[in-house]
């Protein structure tokens, strides 16, 4: 099914320009959504700052202020000592509040009545109206996504507080109805200005309502432009702009000196949050939404609109959707989890450095603004790809294009049996499973009274010597040797063994040689025992066997020695690798199924040089972008496309607190330098911003006070 046959029928529109248009409009909605809490805390910043100054200056100096508040602008009706005081007051805690986002609305209605008092019996100033706009808009839509007021608005209403869920409903009617209002009006009030400036509207006192002097000398024909596109409300994201640009170059020919930057933060406001009521875009946007978006809700979406059902949300997937979901197509991501799973910092879970919900986000969430997404929770049983259908659960999908991201599970080389003594780290089930055995094992040796028992507890064996269990190795030894200093009476932690088997002749065989060496060296320095050239040939409950003659008394191992990939090939039963991952093609298609792709850890692809693609986060997301592009050249017009390659962007490995290797082919690093990266990186791959703030204020916090705040043994025992 292409988007020709599908979508248009009876539509005036080409697939081309509808595609467009989508694409350009979401795009445009997801950078406003993006910079919109950024801009919001940037206003307040600088709304806060012009006001508290004010009050600083006064309350240094309170006799100035009396005298201020007797004979330079006296209020007939209070008394200077009480004006004065008032004011003062405002000055102070309102831009407190302001910035915080903490009663925002009543700290805004605040500072917008000290000014509007100020305008009108003292001396009027563009500045004061400036600063009036702004705090109006604050009254009546309250602070962005950065303030306490929206973290705790959803409970708030629901809370058995008096009156709160009137107050709620009220400041949702506000935020709703009202504030376009309030942009309508800015609107008007700009044009007026602009119109009164050029000579058009000849107005009695402009000066107290109007802010006349900020537009001076500005072009005429510009002016009375820009007034015509405010009146109509045509591209006022546009105009706000142009605003901007223009008072700017006032400023820079020097026409206008004095002039400030809160003209700048108000034509900013419109040009992200729009033209409110009575406005050509609003029309163009509704139209927008009802023939082009259909972002209301899924059922809202056109039957007729090709199917596409991703498995897996994992990396790929989700980058996959992030991209298909700007075409006119109607996209299912199904997974057997309702979160995504940042599984790069899963060990620090496993460690008690990250809580589950630092690393994880739920997937409903990220798609929430995109009507044409719907996500189910299940897990796929099998794929008639001739029918072009799949299972899941007691239910059933068709689909017109399959795009298959399952990742991978551990794989013990034959030997499950030893899935019990030796659990790896895939879900965040394991992390806190793993992270329980660990923690349990310094609690057992604590209560023990057998010393052999205590020395059997106090070791900690890791088969696998690739990033994670490099990685895994440093976190326990931190933990060992920091997290848990100074916390058992009997047992000293730092005297834990943590043992790394590795079967090749050095770890990190994936990173070059030399970044191999300085890896090791780190590790020995925190006191963990590096056994290479070392082939585990049997776990049991209390012991790890090496070869056919060395055992490890232990009752505590970490699998990180290797993955399988999920069944997906059976499912289709298609060709498989040793590791289970489905053959593919250049094109990232299932060899003999129709429309069925397969990407990230689910596919045996040897688009790098000749090489497998290997299982990395940025591999899984290119190949979900390339798909999604795939997909949608397909819709459009079927022209051949190249095929993908991998572009290898670098690989990393932490190594404790304060080391990590970096390789980046044309650059390697190592040391305090490389775990900043690595630090730096990570945080930006996370999934939003509450998982980014949250994972920085535990690093930070954990970094200089050498203390782990996640140390709690929950969930099963993956132990003996």
């Amino acid at each position: 099914m292409t988007i020709d046959q599908a979508v248009l029928q009876e539509e005036r529109l080409s697939p081309f320009l509808r595609v467009t248009l989508r694409i350009w409009v979401k795009t445009y909605r997801s950078i406003i959504s993006l910079i919109s809490p950024l801009f919001d805390l940037l206003v307040r910043l600088f709304v806060a700052q012009a006001i508290f100054r004010s009050g600083v200056v006064k309350l240094s100096d309170w006799d100035t202020a009396l005298n201020l508040a007797r004979f330079e602008y006296p209020v007939s009706w209070m008394a200077p000592e009480t004006a004065a005081v008032v004011g003062v007051t405002i000055e102070i805690i309102a831009p407190i509040l302001l910035l915080a986002g903490l009663f925002t609305r009543g700290a805004a209605l605040a500072i917008l009545t000290l000014l509007a008092i100020s305008q009108i019996e003292y001396i009027p100033t563009d500045l004061n109206l400036w600063l009036i706009a702004i705090s109006g808009w604050y009254v009546l839509r309250g602070a962005g996504g950065f303030s306490f007021d929206r973290a705790v608005a959803g409970g708030l209403g629901d809370s058995a507080l008096p009156f709160a869920r009137p107050v709620m409903g009220l400041f949702r009617f506000l935020t709703d109805k009202v504030a376009p209002v309030w942009l309508l009006a800015i609107r008007i009030w700009l044009a007026v200005t602009l119109l009164a400036v050029v000579g058009i509207i000849g107005l009695a006192g402009p000066d107290v309502f109007l802010p006349v002097k900020s537009f001076a000398d500005i072009n005429p024909a510009l002016a009375v432009c820009l007034a015509v596109l405010l009146i109509i409300g045509l591209v006022v994201p546009v105009t706000g702009l142009m605003l901007i640009l223009s008072l700017s170059t006032l400023a820079v020919m020097g026409l206008h000196p004095d002039l400030t930057f809160y003209p700048m933060l108000l034509f900013g406001l419109i040009a992200i949050f729009g033209a409110g009521y009575l406005s050509v875009d609003r029309m163009i946007s509704g139209w927008l939404e009802s023939n082009i978006l259909f972002d209301r809700k899924y059922e809202d979406v056109p039957e007729n609109w090709p199917h596409i059902v991703v498995v897996g949300a994992g990396f790929g997937g989700l980058a996959c959707v992030g991209k298909l979901k700007n075409l006119p197509v109607r996209i299912t991501l199904i997974d057997r989890h309702n979160y995504h799973l940042f599984q790069p910092l899963l060990y620090q879970i496993a460690t008690a450095a990250l809580s589950p919900a630092d690393v994880a986000t739920p997937i409903r969430g990220l798609f929430r603004n995109d009507g044409n997404v719907r996500v189910l929770l299940g897990e796929v049983s099998s794929i008639d790809s001739a029918k072009k259908t799949l299972t899941y659960g007691q239910n059933g999908l068709d689909y017109d294009h399959l795009v298959l991201a399952t990742g991978a599970s551990h794989s013990y080389f034959g030997k499950d049996e030893w899935a019990p003594f030796a659990p790896g780290l895939k879900t965040i089930e394991d992390g806190v499973s793993v992270r329980g055995h660990v923690l349990r094992a310094f609690e057992r040796a604590e209560s023990s009274n057998d010393s052999e028992r205590v020395k059997r507890l106090l070791t900690f064996v890791i088969v696998g010597a690739g990033p994670t269990g490099v990685e895994l190795a440093g976190a326990i030894a931190e933990l060992a040797h920091h997290g848990l200093k100074d916390e058992f009476s009997r047992i000293d932690p730092a005297q834990a063994q943590i043992i790394l088997v590795q079967s090749g002749d050095r770890i990190l065989p994936a990173f070059p040689e030399e970044l191999s060496a300085h890896a090791a060296a780190s590790l020995s320095n925190l006191g963990v025992d590096i056994r290479l050239k070392s082939r585990v040939t049997d776990i049991s409950a209390d012991r790890v066997k090496i070869g056919d003659d060395m055992e490890i008394a232990t009752e505590t191992v970490l699998w990180a020695a290797g993955v399988i990939a999920s069944p997906a090939g059976k499912w289709l039963e298609a060709d498989t690798d040793r590791a289970g991952r489905v053959a593919v093609d250049d094109y990232m298609r299932v060899a003999g199924h129709e429309n069925v792709f397969a990407i990230g850890d689910t596919a045996g692809s040897n688009a790098w040089d000749g090489n497998p693609v290997p299982g990395l986060a940025p591999a899984a997301k290119q190949a979900g972008a390339y798909v999604a592009s795939y997909i949608q050249n397909q819709l459009l017009d079927d022209k051949q496309m190249a095929p993908f390659k991998y572009k290898h962007q670098g690989s990393l490995a932490t190594i404790g607190r304060k080391s990590a290797v970096a390789d980046f082919g044309f650059m390697k690093l190592h040391g305090a330098l490389a775990w900043w990266l690595w630090g730096a990186v990570h945080v930006g791959f996370l999934s939003g911003m509450r998982n980014r703030i949250a994972v920085l204020v535990n690093w930070i916090w954990s970094y200089f006070t050498l203390q782990l705040g996640i140390r709690l043994i929950t969930g099963k025992d993956s132990g003996a």
